[in-house]
């Protein structure tokens, strides 16, 4: 099997999280650590590993940087992310995907193919925070972007290959997001069953 190129890593964890009270939701616990750290373990073999948001907690060698202007929503956070990543391949993740692993990382970086590529959950539905990219096909899409458009508009030109991830039975999906109090009680649920 061939190698894989070296990659990047931007995981946008910014937003006020509404829903759960405005707390920082990365930094929420599901299963003993934070959803970032959890994030961050999946992506652990890509350097640079960028954390884009407000200042919060992370391991050495992790670089935290802010959107412009802050809580601009994830184009402007991408772009920030992106300035600091110097590889030709970046993964870009959201950051309260407290089950996605490197498994998941490598099947998307082995299908690299075209623009970029992706993760599709069990409805179809394209994960847009969960996926692989070249990193100058990225760059280009970003250009006089304004803050708050939609990142489906920006990604939609875009040859994205789709991956659909194997989910051993009683494992949550790797896309398991917590946007809400009950996705957040579900995700804490799950190591207590497994």
């Amino acid at each position: 099997m061939t190698a894989l190129p070296p990659f990047g890593a931007v995981v946008l964890a910014g937003g006020r999280a509404k829903r759960l009270g405005g707390q920082a939701k990365p930094q929420l616990e599901v299963g003993g650590r934070s959803m970032l750290a959890a994030v961050l373990a999946a992506v652990e073999g890509a350097r640079p590993r960028v954390v884009v948001g407000p200042p919060q907690p992370v391991p050495d060698g992790v670089l935290v940087v802010r959107e412009d202007p802050p809580g601009g929503g994830p184009v402007p956070a991408l772009a920030a992310g992106l300035a600091a990543v110097d590889t030709e391949v970046v993964a870009v993740l959201a950051g309260d995907l407290p089950f996605v692993t490197p498994a998941v990382v490598t099947g998307l970086r082995s299908r690299l193919t075209g623009d970029g590529v992706l993760v599709v959950d069990d409805t179809g539905t394209d994960q847009l925070l969960l996926g692989v990219w070249r990193t100058a096909v990225l760059r280009r899409a970003l250009v006089g972007v304004r803050p708050h458009a939609p990142l489906r508009a920006v990604l939609s030109p875009l040859a994205v290959r789709r991956y659909h991830p194997p989910v051993p039975p009683g494992a949550p999906p790797p896309w398991t997001d917590c946007d809400t109090p009950a996705e957040l009680a579900r995700a804490r649920a799950v190591p207590r069953r497994r």
